[in-house]
This record gives C-alpha cells, sequence and structure tokens, in this order.
C-alpha cells in the first residue's frame, strides 16, 4: 500500500474517532442538561449549541469511514437473487452514482463554503461563530465520500455483499 493512500485512510479513520467522540458528548451533554434542569438549573446556552453542531459534525466526518466500512443501509432483498455477475455490473454502477451524487453534493458544499466567506456569513444563535466553520464539512465530507464510492468501483470487492441465494 502507496504512503498516500496509508495517509488518507488515516486520515478516514481519524474524521470517524472524532465522530465518535462527539457522540460521547452528545450523550454526557443530554445527561448534564437533563441533571441540571432536574435539580431546577438552566443549563448553559453553549451547551444545547454544542450538541447541536455536534451532530451535524458526527454524521457529515464520519459517513466517508462508514462507506469504507460498508455501513450505509441499502436494501438486499431485491438483489439477493441475483446471479453474481449481474450483481458485481449493478453494485458497481450503483457505486458510480454515488460517486457522481457526491461529487456534485462536494462541489455544492464548496460554492457554499466561498459564499460564507465572500459574504462574511456568521451563525448568531449563541456566539458569533463563522458560516464556513460549519460548512466547511460538506465539501470535505462528500469529496472524501467520491473518494471512498470510487475505490469500490474499481476493487475487487463489492459494497453490496449478498451473493445469490444467502437470503
Amino acid at each position: 500500500m502507496s504512503p498516500f493512500i496509508r495517509i488518507y485512510d488515516r486520515l478516514v479513520d481519524a474524521f470517524a474517532f472524532v465522530s465518535g467522540l462527539m457522540l460521547v458528548w452528545l450523550m454526557v451533554a443530554v445527561v448534564a442538561s437533563v441533571l441540571i434542569r432536574n435539580f431546577g438549573g438552566q443549563p448553559p446556552a453553549w451547551l444545547f449549541t454544542s450538541t447541536e453542531y455536534s451532530l451535524f459534525y458526527l454524521t457529515l466526518l464520519g459517513a466517508p469511514w462508514l462507506v469504507r466500512e460498508k455501513g450505509h443501509v441499502f436494501v438486499e432483498v431485491a438483489i439477493s437473487h441475483l446471479p453474481p455477475r449481474i450483481l458485481n455490473a449493478l453494485s458497481r454502477f450503483v457505486m458510480l452514482i454515488c460517486a457522481a451524487i457526491s461529487l456534485v453534493l462536494a462541489w455544492k458544499g464548496l460554492e457554499l463554503v466561498i459564499s460564507n466567506v465572500q459574504d462574511g456569513d456568521y451563525d448568531v444563535r449563541t456566539y458569533f461563530i463563522p458560516m464556513w466553520i460549519f460548512t466547511i464539512a460538506y465539501p470535505i465530507s462528500f469529496g472524501l465520500m467520491v473518494i471512498e464510492f470510487t475505490r469500490f468501483i474499481f476493487s475487487k470487492d463489492m459494497f453490496h455483499s449478498v451473493q445469490s441465494g444467502e437470503i
């Protein structure tokens, strides 16, 4: 395996790890918020805001890893009885469509980031935070998903693992 691929894989793993940490943070923040409310207090505004942002980031940063691990949901009932050659071709065609859609979303995300920077957009709910800090996750995440879907197109491994007669 080339050094570039190892570095890339480590980047995807790091994003997945950060997503996992955000999931733990969500659990801690929700429990803390409930406890504070049960004891008659008002949770700080940043606690609620951080959970919103964590949901957003953990979804986008974890998605490329989820693609690589074949963790996305797909319905195999319709394809479970296909002959292996047709299933192989169909699986690669579906990955091509997924890569194309991800490429469009990455491009549109990049346009959004550029627009946020040029217009000086801010999220002004709890604090004044530049919007590009949030929207930068779109082109990064969807760009990495383009790579992951494309890897399946050209690899020996299929994304759809059901072979004829397994179900």
